[in-house]
Formats: structure tokens, sequence, C-alpha cells
């Protein structure tokens, strides 16, 4: 009679599984995590991993465990051939073995490394078209029991199905990864970029950015380089009546002095030595539309009278002629330079910085929003793995721990090539620290970080991370645990080994 309850408890589970794999393949990891609790929950087992082969490393990594010592044991890989996984996977053979001490297969190096014992193991290939690409094992019967035949049949049924999620989100990702290919080639020819944000700070400035809009008047938007200042204009172009006419762009510290004024507004023939063919200036060519001067503290006093004389009067003439050019354009700057300090020294007209300065917008740095560290960084790993054709899944513990406890001097232009090198260098299908190349002279950690060993830092990564992840789950543990990829059991101890209170 409890044979039979047992089995129709599986059969149930392996239903429920079904119906999930038919439903969604964009979480593989989640889909994978559940099948993984409920296998082990079935088979009686005390921990559990799934382990997935890097073919041209021939390395097994453990993508997900389950179990008290989960993350300790995240860290290993096991060559192909080397312990009872590593012989599954070489054999593309299922296991069982009660006695692992006597097995001369067993390998003992990560039980001795994070104090865990091991007696009893069931291992079963995941395999994809007949092929070998991971390995499911369930560690320790419980109640010392020895696991049977019937518990083996039960994960050789539950990792088929793992396996089927697996080719199925394998498919889907080849797909979403060309979707993102085209994306990026569609958004490069557009001119446009994607806003990637998940803080509070960004949202804040974006509800602003809404407002100041639906006017004409000009835009001064400041912060230290590399935090998104082209991508903000941007948006107030596009959320703006003149979002269906020209948006032109213009770094004024990319052009000479003496040629930024033709470049601005223009020139006719014989204005200068080469002029040999009349010009439109940036002005004109927005006409109608918006300009984004970038830079604008690098222009001379000369053009900033002949700017400002555009923000007034919405005229100008070009160098060399007597011709007067009205232009209906929108004016939004930008600058990293205190033009408050320059307008006092005397290199910044003040008129002129008081006609931009009509709506502000100011952008945090990086360091100050760190909520938008790992979006950006999940969004830049998908595009240079996209780009280069790799398959790389996304951060070590350790790698995200360093984003976070880095300062970010270039901001999320330094983040995006900091995540196209990783991309470029990683032999793995997770980014490690040794990846992410930043030297230890430039590391420059924000406050919280300064000082720690990387235990600490990654012990306060994790508490931050949990408690954003509790936060967005609203304190449901059973959910935030699912998203974490970890047991429910082990969330409890960490908050509490990690202080965490509700």
């Amino acid at each position: 009679m409890f044979a039979d309850k047992v089995d129709r408890k599986r059969l149930e589970t392996l239903i429920e599984i079904n119906n999930l794999i038919n439903s969604n393949y964009t979480d593989i990891r989640t889909l994978m995590t559940h099948i993984l609790e409920s296998s082990t929950r079935l088979t009686g087992g005390e921990s559990s991993s799934l382990l997935l082969l890097d073919s041209e490393t021939d390395l097994l990594y453990f993508e997900i465990a389950l179990g008290t010592k989960s993350e300790e044991v995240r860290k290993f890989t096991v060559k192909m051939g080397e312990g009872i996984a590593g012989w599954v996977a070489q054999n593309n053979t299922s296991l069982i073995v009660n006695d692992v001490e006597n097995d001369s297969r067993f390998f003992s190096e990560i039980d001795k490394d994070v104090g865990y014992k091991t007696s009893s193991i069931l291992a079963v290939p995941l395999r994809m078209k007949d092929q070998c690409v991971g390995v499911i094992e369930v560690i320790n019967k419980k109640n010392e029991s020895n696991f049977t035949e019937e518990d083996l049949e039960w994960l050789e049924i539950f990792t088929n199905q793992a396996s089927l999620a697996y080719q199925n989100a394998q498919s889907f990702k080849k797909v979403k990864d060309e979707l993102f290919r085209l994306q990026d080639r569609v958004e490069s020819d557009s001119g446009f970029h994607k806003m990637i944000y998940k803080s509070d700070e960004i949202d804040q400035l974006l509800n602003i950015t809404d407002k100041i809009s639906r006017s004409d008047s000009p835009v001064l938007i400041t912060g230290e380089s590399g935090v998104g200042k082209e991508l903000f204009a941007e948006q107030v172009h596009l959320r703006s009546p003149r979002n269906k006419e020209t948006f032109v762009r213009l770094n004024c510290a990319a052009i000479p002095e003496e040629l930024l004024e033709s470049e601005l507004f223009g020139h006719v023939k014989g204005a200068f030595t080469d002029a040999s063919n009349e010009r439109l200036g940036r002005f004109s060519l927005a006409d109608g539309g918006t300009i984004f001067l970038d830079e604008i503290g690098e222009i001379s006093l000369g053009v900033q009278a002949k700017l400002l004389r555009v923000l007034q009067n919405k005229q100008f003439e070009p160098l060399g002629s007597s011709e007067t050019i009205f232009v209906d354009v929108r004016i939004i700057a930008a600058t990293n330079r205190n033009l408050e300090s320059m307008v006092e020294k005397g290199s910044f007209r003040e008129d002129l910085y008081y006609r931009l300065n009509v709506l502000p917008v100011s952008i945090p740095p990086l360091r100050d929003r760190t909520d938008d560290i790992e979006v950006l960084s999940d969004y830049f790993l998908n595009k240079y793995s996209a780009r280069n054709r790799k398959d790389v899944k996304g951060l070590s513990v350790e790698a995200q721990g360093i984003l976070y406890s880095y300062s970010w001097p270039g901001n999320v232009r330094e983040l995006e090539n900091v995540m196209e090198r990783a991309v470029i260098v990683s032999n793995g299908l997770l980014i490690e620290t040794e990846d992410l190349l930043l030297s230890r002279e430039r590391e420059r950690l924000i406050p919280g970080y300064k000082g720690k060993s990387l235990k600490e830092a990654v012990n306060l990564f994790k508490k931050n991370y949990i408690k954003r992840i509790l936060g967005n789950c609203e304190n449901n543990q059973t959910e935030a645990a699912v998203r974490l990829g970890i047991q429910r059991t082990y969330l409890s101890r960490l908050l509490k080994d990690l202080e965490i209170n509700e």
C-alpha cells in the first residue's frame, strides 16, 4: 500500500513537470531546479546536483546544487572520467553506488574540502540526441537506507524530462540569440540605444524626462563620463512631439576648435581654405527636430556667442555668409564638467549657462545605483555572447561580488567594456573573477566593501542580493528560493547566518 502511494505521488510529480516543460522554456534554471528538487525528494535523497558538460574543456561544472553545502560545491569542476559523475558522463550510463568508500570511482576531494560525508549516490546521464551533456546525481538516501533500482528508474524518468526541457531551452536560446542579434542590428541602424535599468533612481529620472519632453525648452544633462547622458538625450527626443523628426548629435570635444563653428552652422564656398563647396551645418540638418550637443563645456567663447543667439532668436549666419538662417531646433546639451565653476573662471558664458540650464537633468554614477549593475551586466553578457557566438550562461558568485564591490569610475561604459572583454577571454560557461581583468591596482571599492576581504565582500553581496530578491517576492521565501536556485531550507539558514531580517 505504501509503495502505491509513493508511485502515485511520483506520477503526479511527473505530470506536473511535464506541464511545466510545455509551458515555459525561458527560465530553464528555475525549471531544472524544480525537476532536481522533485527528483531528490521522491528518491529520498539528502542533496543533489546537476552537472553540465563543457565540451570544449571536457569539464563538468555544477550548474545547480541543492543541499546544505550547495554554495561550497558550486565552485568545483570535475574532469571527464573523474569521480562517479565523471564516470557516468564518460560512459553515458546510469549508476547506483550504495557504498562509495569501497568504490574506486568515487572522488573524495570535494567531501574533504566542504566537510560533507557521502555514503551513497544515484547518478544518471543527461542526454541530448543520445549524447551525454551532463549528469544528475542524488546523494545519500535518508535514514541511512540504500538507494533501490526503483529509485534509479524514477530518477532516469525525471532526468529524461530534464533532458527534454534542456533541449527545448537550447532551441529556444538559439532563436532568442538570433533575435537578439537582429534587434541589436536594428537598434544600431536606427541610431538609438536601448534603456536598460532597474534602479528607482533611473525610474524617477525617466518620469521627469516624460514631463520635460513635452516642452521645447533647452535641456542640460550633467553627470560623470559614461553614465548614459546620450541615452537620456535620446529619451527626451523620443518622448517629445518632435520624435518623428531628425535627431542630430555632435560631440563638441571631438571636433577641432577651428572647424566646430562650420560643423554647427555650416559654411559657404570659399569661406576658408579648403572650403571648396557649400556645406550645411548640424543646426540646419536638425531643423524641426532635436540637436544633442555633447561635451558642451569644450566649445570656445566665440562659438558660445553664436550658440546663445540660436537659443534666444533661433537664427544664425553660416561661416562666410551674411545670410541669416532661421531654424526650429530643440537643443539638448550635456557635460561632465562643472559649468558653474567654469562661469566663475570666465571660460563659459554665464548667460549661455542659464539659457541652457532651463531644464537640468543630473544622472547619478553607477556606484550610486547598484541595482542597475545586475541587469546591465546580464544585458551586455547576452549581447556579446550572441555577437561572439559563445554560450556564456552567467557570472560566478565571486565575479558578481567583484562587480558590486567595484566603484566603476568609467560607469556604464566601463561595465560594458569589462563584460565584452570577459565574454571574449572566458573559457567556461561562467564568467570568473579572472575573466573580468580588473587589476588589483585599479580596483576601487565602493564604501560598503572597502577594507573587506573577498569572503566578507561576497557575504555582503549575498546579503544585499537576497534582500533584494526577497523584496521583489514580497518576502515569500519559497518563491525567493526558486529565483535564487537554492532549497527553501538553505535560504532559511542563509537568512540566519547573514542576519537578514525580513
